[in-house]
């Protein structure tokens, strides 16, 4: 398991070194689509927890590579699941959020099943003090048009939980990826 994690990040390391050197010959930046640089952001919220969510897509090789950084203050010490859910809405409720994305005739939005392999599956975020920050790059998930965009009919939301995600599959409601939702923020692009 540790294999891919090691890889990713060696592909991302080499990725983005590569990409820093066109974009300063080039003296611009790097182009996502064919659309430029897309940004999105999220304001978190939650009982006694704030933060924000910042995300950049960017062109890398033939694909794309969204980078998002999650900033949080109010969480308990320990680690929580973080995952982008299918409906830009966290209201009356973070329910209203709905399952994980995964978009696709054979997707399954269900939280605790199909782990980890939800489009939406992020790392967890490890809080050791008052503000915890994390910075992960998917490409999972675009910001510009197409089947793993972020803005589909519906939108897309953030979703902090108050337990790990366990990264293995369960049983409807188990909680095995990361149990009740804590905050939530719904991504707008900018």
């Amino acid at each position: 398991m540790k294999h891919p994690v090691i890889i990713l990040a060696a592909a991302l390391a080499v990725g983005s070194a590569a990409v820093a050197v066109r974009a300063s010959a080039a003296g611009a930046p790097q182009r996502a689509s064919g659309a430029g640089i897309v940004h999105a952001h999220a304001d978190i919220t939650g009982e006694g927890i704030s933060g924000t969510a910042d995300f950049t897509e960017s062109q890398q090789a033939t694909g794309t590579l969204v980078t998002i950084t999650v900033t949080v203050k109010g969480l308990k010490p320990g680690m929580h699941g973080v995952h982008l859910h299918a409906v830009g809405k966290c209201t009356p409720d973070f329910a209203a959020a709905g399952g994980h994305f995964d978009p696709g005739p054979a997707g399954n939005p269900d939280p605790d099943a199909n782990h980890p392999y939800h489009m939406g599956d992020l790392p967890q975020l490890a809080v050791t003090g008052p503000t915890a920050t994390m910075r992960v790059a998917t490409t999972r998930v675009t910001l510009s048009d197409g089947p793993l965009s972020l803005f589909d009919a519906d939108g897309s939301a953030i979703v902090i939980h108050g337990n790990p995600d366990q990264g293995i599959t369960g049983e409807p409601k188990s909680g095995v990826s990361g149990g009740p939702r804590l905050a939530c923020g719904v991504i707008e692009k900018k």
